[in-house]
């Protein structure tokens, strides 16, 4: 299919990558060293989705959230301050993301996974509107979790109780804890995900999330507060872990509104018929509408290893739903 090509590719997917889905994760054996020199190169060294957040957590650490020094003691002010700060990135980045893909039809369906638009007049959701379900969620319990550990963590780290660094001090490290974030929260994100779907966990608090069968940029933080509570834990590395603030706010801004990037429901935001930036990716989609199936994202191995890998094909799918049998003695 070519880039800008927007005819249906199945009556299954609007869009989809060539199938089966490739390994693209940098752990596969045996190590490809040419190919974690594209993958370094294509997310580092690139104007990449991370980049981008890298950059953003920088300016916002300059000129946006408190310092360590304000942060010594609790107070309503700066705990206010980072709130605004959270609630404003969700809302631009989210509510940005959804405006030009789903209110301007920016690319129309384009790169779209799903045939589907977001669902009205479902008493499955809140309101009766997927959007305005998801923004509940999102804007409530989710700004507000988010904020709850990075505020603590801020704390800890202004009063020594959490390691904090420079990059005068540890430059390689410095560096090597920002390309190690993204890869730490995926390997938090499979196990959690895991325990989630436990059946009681699921059927109480995690299908919340999964009644977006159809995602959208507002569903990537719409979950359960015990859900938000399990996925905002990933922050608590920095606890143990000897970072800096930069790291603290990348990681903040790549958990939080970075979902609803990954959840767009587009693969890549197309500029004059080009692929510009990543944004969803079809594993996760295969997620949300099989369920028992790619709990991890693409970087790490642990579906392929443990069985739970779903590539795209029908056979795959015939896998899934068998295994979701098994698992709820259907």
């Amino acid at each position: 299919m070519s880039q800008g090509d927007d005819s249906p590719m199945s009556r299954e997917w609007n869009y989809h990558p060539d199938l089966p889905l490739a390994d693209p994760s940098i752990f596969r054996w045996p190590p490809d060293p040419g190919f974690l020199v594209r993958w370094f190169a294509r997310n580092w060294l690139m104007l990449s989705e991370r980049v981008m957040m890298v950059i953003l957590a920088f300016v916002l650490y300059v000129i946006a959230y408190p310092s360590l020094e304000t942060a010594q003691n609790f107070a309503v002010g700066w705990v206010a301050q980072v709130w605004a700060i959270n609630m404003a990135l969700v809302i631009v980045i989210a509510g940005g993301l959804h405006w030009y893909f789903y209110m301007r039809k920016g690319q129309g369906k384009r790169l779209k996974f799903d045939h589907k638009e977001q669902a009205k007049g479902n008493r499955l959701w809140n309101f009766a509107d997927q959007v305005r379900d998801n923004m509940f969620w999102s804007l409530t319990s989710g700004v507000a979790q988010l904020t709850g550990f990075q505020v603590v963590t801020i704390w800890l780290m202004a009063n020594g109780y959490a390691p904090v660094i420079t990059f005068a001090e540890h430059p390689i490290w410095f560096i090597l804890a920002l390309i190690l974030i993204p890869i730490w929260s995926a390997f938090h994100f499979y196990w959690v995900h895991r325990l989630l779907h436990v059946p009681l966990l699921y059927r109480r608090v995690h299908s919340l999330h999964h009644r977006n069968v159809n995602i959208g940029p507002w569903s990537g933080m719409s979950m359960h507060p015990v859900e938000h509570f399990l996925y905002f834990s990933s922050l608590a590395i920095h606890w143990i872990v000897a970072s800096h603030p930069i790291h603290l706010i990348f990681h903040v801004i790549y958990e939080g509104p970075g979902a609803s990037m990954t959840h767009t429901g587009y693969e890549d935001l197309l500029v004059k018929d080009k692929r510009r930036l990543a944004l969803g990716t079809f594993y996760h989609q295969l997620h949300h509408r099989y369920y028992e199936c790619n709990y991890g994202n693409q970087e790490m191995p642990w579906d392929r290893w443990f069985g739970t890998f779903h590539d795209g094909t029908e056979a795959g799918t015939q896998e899934t739903r068998a295994r979701k049998k098994r698992m709820y003695g259907q």
